[in-house]
């Protein structure tokens, strides 16, 4: 099945990149403000280390095949944290530095994440920088080399208060190091159909960066790639979306009766919808119509990759009136994981409706058609925008919801001291 990202242009698909890897960053600004209302800061801080543990060796074995990232020195794992949601670039601004093959250190000079945890206290600042960083971390880079280990050299709670960097951490891989035990649930996430989604490969004639098989580099500079393997890295990224979800899922469910955790689930998915919507229509340059409308929904990572989400977009004039029809198809991948693309049925519309209105404020969505095949959504235009819902509103509190991305120039290889 071709990638429906396919319909971009190389400019486009530069821009939708980084688009796509902070969106997956503000995930957990989404969902865990809905966990920390039902099992507080200790059950939110469980869910969190989770979640992580559960996605991050999965996609981060995916994009080591996808972009050809062979070998397992330190230089491969940081390769890794540039093409995943835990780091998206300069919002969480790693700087690496390769001192051989087992040994590494990388430090932030900005950390998003931290901007938004730091009003809320010490606490809360103990949990992200320590309880979770640090078996999350660990986690991602044993995926690469199962003797990794990540530790910190100085994290916050900051002293003084603004210490910069922020936090800096060693990355040493030794044989001596036993790796921990897996996830009791790893196969929760592992088995599922996310996991195993074959998607087209990168086109070898296609002109640009196939891969990243050469140097690490200080940044990836997303317009250097070929189209095809931009193509690629967002059918990548998307799927890590989807992955970081069934990790919640499961970490959600486990801790919570089922109708709760089915709450708090279309809670996370409406928040992350909507904002995902804004930053993409801004990041296209897209207007506000039906045809705007239209390519957002194609794009959004929550129904993508297409070998995984099964949709049609089409647009409809009907008594002089436009709208958009949206089929969501039941028997695919995403549905049978109890992904996002499971949880929209004819009574729960509001992460489709979150979604819509981040292109117009007046978009509603209400059901055509519904049967054992598909639930098929009309989307048209109010005359008055609705109100924000509070769960894009709470996502909002990130200061990644207007985050703007800079041009550093020409990204250079960091080789061995």
């Amino acid at each position: 099945m071709n990638s429906r990202y396919e319909s971009l242009t190389r400019s486009e698909l530069a821009r939708l990149v980084p688009e796509l890897l902070l969106c997956g960053h503000l995930i957990d600004r989404s969902g865990m403000a809905h966990v920390l209302g039902a099992l507080g800061r200790e059950g939110m801080t469980a869910v969190a280390i989770d979640e992580w543990r559960l996605a991050s060796p999965v996609y981060t074995r995916r994009i080591r095949k996808a972009l050809n990232i062979t070998g397992n020195g330190v230089d491969a794992i940081f390769k890794c944290f540039q093409l995943d949601i835990g780091a998206p670039p300069q919002f969480m601004d790693f700087r690496y530095r390769v001192i051989d093959h087992d040994h590494g250190e990388f430090h932030l000079d900005h950390c998003g994440a931290l901007a938004d945890v730091e009003p809320m206290g010490t606490e809360f600042v103990v949990a992200m920088c320590h309880d979770i960083e640090d078996p999350t971390f660990d986690a991602t880079a044993l995926a690469t080399n199962p003797f990794a280990q990540v530790r910190p050299v100085h994290r916050p709670p900051r002293e003084p208060a603004d210490r910069k960097p922020v936090c800096a951490w060693t990355v040493t891989i030794d044989p001596a190091n036993e790796p921990p035990d897996p996830h009791p649930d790893a196969q929760v996430v592992a088995g599922s159909e996310a996991a195993g989604v074959v998607l087209p490969p990168i086109d070898p004639e296609d002109p640009g960066q196939q891969d990243y098989s050469g140097p690490l580099l200080s940044d990836l500079r997303f317009e250097d790639f070929s189209r095809s393997a931009l193509v690629r890295i967002a059918d990548e990224v998307s799927l890590q979306h989807h992955l970081l979800t069934l990790g919640y899922r499961s970490a959600v469910e486990s801790r919570t009766k089922p109708e709760v955790a089915l709450d708090i689930l279309r809670k996370q998915f409406a928040g992350i919808a909507g904002l995902t919507s804004e930053r993409l229509r801004a990041a296209l340059g897209l207007g506000d119509d039906f045809a705007a409308l239209a390519k957002v929904l194609r794009v959004h990572p929550a129904f993508n990759p297409a070998a995984y989400v099964d949709i049609d977009v089409t647009s409809a004039t009907a008594g002089g009136e436009r709208s958009v029809e949206l089929r969501i198809g039941r028997g695919c991948g995403a549905v049978d994981d109890g992904a996002w693309a499971s949880l929209l049925d004819p009574e729960h519309l509001e992460p489709l409706d979150a979604l819509v209105r981040g292109v117009d404020p007046r978009f509603y969505c209400r059901v055509l058609e519904v049967d054992d095949c598909a639930l098929t959504i009309e989307i048209r235009c109010a005359d008055l925008p609705f109100r924000t819902a509070d769960e894009v509103a709470i996502t909002r509190f990130s200061s990644g919801a207007g985050f703007s991305f800079a041009d550093r120039g020409t990204p250079l290889p960091l080789t061995v001291l």
